[in-house]
Formats: C-alpha cells, sequence, structure tokens
C-alpha cells in the first residue's frame, strides 16, 4: 500500500481496486490504529518448568502418545516425548489423558451472565437488523460465574458472541478463561474480531412480528446485500478520500472523512481483518450465504448450529468453510427438525476427509462437558461405520476451533512453541465418567480438582460453586 500512496501518478481507481481484492499487506492496518484503545492488555507472567509423564496425550494435530510426557515452562509447551526433569516440578499423570485445552467458538457468557435476569441481559441489540457496529466484548460482565465452571470442564479460551436476533449481530471476541477486572484483560492477544451474521428463522421472525424488514428470507437476502453494497461504497469513499489526501495540492483545509461504525466493520470483513461467524440452520441457506460471499469478495469463516451441514458436506469442504455444530440438540423450532445424528461425523468425513466440523456449546451449561458432547458426535459416526478416531475427533473442540477463530498459530494443539493450554483428565475423555482433573492456562495451574484454592474466585462465585462438587 505504501508504494502506491507514494507513487501521485497512481489513480485512486487502482487504489480501490486493491482495497477490495485484500491483497494488501501493510504494517499496521487503519483499523487496528483506530482501535487501539481496545487491544488486549492480557500478560500472563512467566509459568514454572512443570515436566507431566506417563500420561495418554492427544496432541490435537491427529496423534495419540501412549505413555508419553509433556515439558511446559515459561508459558508455553517446550517438548513432547523427552522426560527432561532438570529443575522440572514432575506431575506423574500414570491413567490419566492430556489434551489441548477445549476451545468454545460459540458462547454468550459474560453477555448473558448468570443470574439470567432481564437487567444481565445484554446480548442483542434488537433495534435494527443492522448492528454490526456494536461489539460483544463492551458487555461482557468479567465476574460472570459461569466463565469457572467453564473452566472446570476444560474450557481454556472461549468465543462470545452477540445473539441472533439481527442480519449482522455485532462483533464477537475471543477470551483466554482468565480472571480479570476489565475485559481487555481477558482477549485473546492478537485475535482477530468476528462478526455475527445470522438467517433463517430469527431475523425474520424478530423484525417481522414488528411489520419491519426483513420479514422473509428473500428479505434477509435483500439486507444482507444492501449492507455489503453500502460497504464498498464506503470503501470506494474512503479509499478516494485517502488518494487525494496524499496529493501536494490537497486542501489542508477540507473535511475530514467521518467515520461509521457500521461501515467500519463491514469493511474489516471486506479486507479479510474480520471472520465471519454465521448462524444459519439450513442446507441450502448455506449455499445462499456462501454466494453472497462470493459476490461481495468475502469468506465465510463457519456456520453456526448447522443443523443440516450434512446436506451440503462437501460443498463446505469445497468452500473451506466449517462447521460448528451440537451432537445432539435438535427440534426446538421449525428449522431445527432435519438433523441427523452423524451430522458432526459427516461433515468431518466430507471429500476425503478435508471437512471442518467443530462441537460447539451455545449455552452455559453445555460448555461444561463439551469432551462429552464430541464423545456422542463421535459415537454416532462409529455406529454409521465411519472410522473416526479418538485423535481425529478431539480436534473438533481444539484445533478446528482454534483455525476457524484465526488463531491456530498460537493454541489447539499441543506442539513445541504453543501456548501451554492443557487439560489433565483422570480418565479417558470421551468416556462419560471422565472429568478434568487439573487445568492449565499459560502454563498456570488454574484449576485442580483436588484443590478449592487453585482458582480465582470472584464475589459472584462465591455461593454458587462448591468445592465438593465435580462440576456444577
Amino acid at each position: 500500500m505504501k508504494s502506491i500512496l507514494e507513487n501521485k501518478a497512481c489513480s485512486a481507481l487502482i487504489f480501490l481496486s486493491l482495497v477490495i481484492s485484500s491483497d494488501l499487506s501493510h504494517s499496521k492496518s487503519e483499523s487496528e490504529l483506530i482501535n487501539q484503545a481496545y487491544q488486549s492488555t492480557y500478560k500472563p507472567e512467566a509459568s514454572p518448568r512443570i515436566l507431566i509423564k506417563n500420561a495418554n496425550i492427544l496432541t490435537g494435530t491427529g496423534e495419540l502418545l501412549e505413555t508419553s510426557s509433556i515439558l511446559i515452562e515459561n508459558n508455553k509447551i517446550v517438548s513432547l516425548g523427552t522426560d527432561d526433569t532438570n529443575g522440572a516440578e514432575i506431575i506423574d499423570a500414570k491413567g490419566k489423558w492430556i489434551t489441548p485445552g477445549i476451545i468454545d467458538i460459540h458462547s454468550h457468557m459474560g453477555v448473558y451472565p448468570a443470574p439470567s435476569l432481564r437487567g444481565n441481559s445484554d446480548g442483542n441489540e434488537a433495534t435494527s437488523p443492522v448492528t454490526p457496529h456494536v461489539w460483544a466484548e463492551h458487555s461482557v460482565w468479567t465476574q460472570d460465574p459461569q466463565f469457572t465452571l467453564a473452566l472446570k470442564g476444560g474450557v481454556t479460551t472461549f468465543h462470545v458472541l452477540p445473539g441472533s436476533a439481527n442480519l449482522f449481530g455485532g462483533r464477537g471476541v475471543t477470551l483466554k478463561n482468565t480472571r480479570s477486572v476489565t475485559v481487555q484483560g481477558m482477549k485473546f492477544p492478537n485475535a482477530p474480531y468476528t462478526l455475527k451474521m445470522a438467517c433463517g428463522e430469527n431475523p425474520k421472525r424478530v423484525y417481522g412480528y414488528r411489520d419491519s424488514e426483513p420479514s422473509t428470507r428473500m428479505g434477509n437476502v435483500a439486507g444482507y446485500r444492501a449492507a455489503w453494497i453500502d460497504a464498498q461504497s464506503y470503501m470506494e469513499e474512503l479509499a478516494l478520500y485517502e488518494a487525494s489526501s496524499m496529493e501536494e495540492d490537497s486542501d489542508e483545509d477540507e473535511k475530514l472523512f467521518k467515520r461509521d461504525l457500521k461501515m467500519e466493520t463491514l469493511t474489516g470483513v471486506l479486507k479479510g481483518e474480520i471472520l465471519i461467524q454465521n448462524h444459519c440452520y439450513r442446507g441450502e441457506e448455506m449455499a445462499v450465504m456462501m454466494d453472497i460471499a462470493k459476490e461481495f469478495n468475502y469468506k465465510v469463516t463457519t456456520f453456526h448450529h448447522a443443523i443440516e451441514a450434512y446436506k451440503v458436506a462437501d460443498l463446505l469442504a469445497e468452500n473451506g468453510v466449517c462447521a460448528a455444530m451440537w451432537a445432539d440438540w435438535w427440534g426446538f423450532k421449525n428449522e431445527a427438525y432435519d438433523m441427523v445424528w452423524e451430522n458432526v461425523a459427516m461433515v468431518d468425513q466430507a471429500l476425503n476427509g478435508t471437512g471442518c466440523a467443530i462441537v460447539h456449546s451455545d449455552s452455559a451449561v453445555g460448555i461444561q462437558h463439551l469432551n462429552q458432547e464430541a464423545a456422542k458426535a463421535r459415537s454416532a459416526g462409529l455406529r454409521a461405520g465411519l472410522d473416526i478416531s479418538k485423535a481425529r475427533a478431539i480436534k473438533w473442540i481444539t484445533i478446528n476451533p482454534a483455525k476457524a477463530l484465526g488463531i491456530a498459530d498460537h493454541v489447539g494443539s499441543l506442539e513445541v512453541g504453543k501456548m501451554a493450554d492443557l487439560v489433565i483428565w483422570d480418565g479417558d475423555p470421551f468416556s462419560t465418567f471422565t472429568k478434568a482433573e487439573k487445568v492449565f492456562i499459560d502454563g498456570h495451574l488454574s484449576f485442580d480438582a483436588v484443590n478449592d484454592n487453585s482458582f480465582i474466585r470472584t464475589d459472584f462465585d462465591l455461593g454458587i460453586i462448591n468445592p465438593e462438587d465435580d462440576r456444577l
């Protein structure tokens, strides 16, 4: 971008075409500069040197290392499979299992916190079908006791989304499951923003009941397209303004270009900086949403809930789109009826195993046992004759959501150099009876089932969480 702008003979139209094509690379994007005030302040202290040995390790890369070890130090994974005891605290995990920390791609914790009161309901800005300007992080209550309950289930990272009343619901945020007075102290460092979109019944129901648009699925689609057209126009105006401001004879007193918070989010998507997370149930609607993405040159990262993903599994795989699904939750509204038990497994196995399947919660209760949800989805696949190992299925709640959130280079698998986010389970994590025994975040012991002082409580945890209970 810099070389283009320095060349004053270059036309604004060329500049615009480069922006829209998302082929630009630069040191710091405009959105990063604008939103500097909202950047993550999460900086963990250096963690101790810990060797965990004799464990069965599901790495999240498709491997199972039996009776093996993992060494963590200074917030990172140092080695796998070597017993370097020098200066290390040793944890003997004989008969136990280790997995990467669980990542839930679809949560409303913090924006729909406990207790569930009207005064706490901050997840849906249902005042307009197009609200990309609101950010979930600006509603997160950092003392939500649901965070600790999720931690006891092995969840080390979770993604908080606005609700699904709107065509464009707002920005989502990825958080580390740590306690902080501020939401910035929980934000996953350098994780990209996301944009929540919703298709189907929700937006047409919410606004149709008000005798306003949209009231049909075709109204939904028209609403998406109109918003993206506005975003393209905004990009064009911004590009022309930036190009003209570089001219030597530009008028220094010229009126500054006025920011538009809605358009900043939408253009962030068009530039490839913000990832689309799309609430969508029906197969043909997912295909329509991918067509809209092609029309406006952006990418859908993940379809959430995706009850009928099995119908378009090959199409999702061809387009590199993930599907985040429940193991066995459906039938609660019209568009959620045509489900099959094998949904997750069929998406995983699409196009010779190139599909991207994710098991999500969308529930402050479900997030506490995502390992069991993955186990149910795997069992359904096995019953259908699909060969899905535990080493592969663990990806559904670890590396696959990490990829869909743009953080897979840092977390989601147990590999040297990655964040030391991991869980020691007291048995096979795909067993109904297994519980998280120890949870590490960036190498720090954040929960220990046998030590009720291992995790940080807030005033709102007191009286709610009983340390003698395995999971509430």
